[in-house]
């Protein structure tokens, strides 16, 4: 299960920190993404990361100003968000998938909303003077 909060209206320029608690899972061995959709919009992918391990990724719009970090000890992955743009203004999704391996090796997390087969509840963030 995972549940999202944090979400909220802010001026542009401000920073929101979103959470993502993660329960229910027989294992850690998955990857965290974050999802948002505008209105009228696809969904996009906003930002990725193993939830055991790893580097995390992050989609253009966005590298440089948001920063998505785990604490396994609060079961929790993060998105901080600064710098907000009225582009930002979306509702953003946490979602999961296991992570996949060829051997040893594990795949990154994906950037495909398909490829998520958990998905808790949007929060909705609104950037706006």
């Amino acid at each position: 299960q995972l549940q999202a909060s944090g979400g909220g209206l802010v001026q542009p320029g401000g920073s929101l920190r979103l959470s993502c608690a993660v329960s229910g899972f027989s294992s850690d061995d998955f990857s965290i993404g974050w999802f948002r959709q505008a209105p009228g919009m696809e969904r996009e992918w906003v930002s990725s990361i193993r939830y055991r391990e790893g580097p995390a990724s992050y989609a253009d719009p966005v590298k440089g100003r948001f920063t998505i970090s785990r604490d396994v000890a609060q079961k929790t992955i993060n998105l901080q968000m600064n710098g907000l743009k009225p582009e930002d203004t979306a509702v953003y999704y946490c979602a999961a998938h296991w992570t996949w391996y060829s051997g040893t090796y594990a795949y990154p997390p994906s950037r495909e909303s398909d490829d998520y087969k958990f998905w808790g509840q949007g929060t909705l963030v609104t950037v706006s003077s």
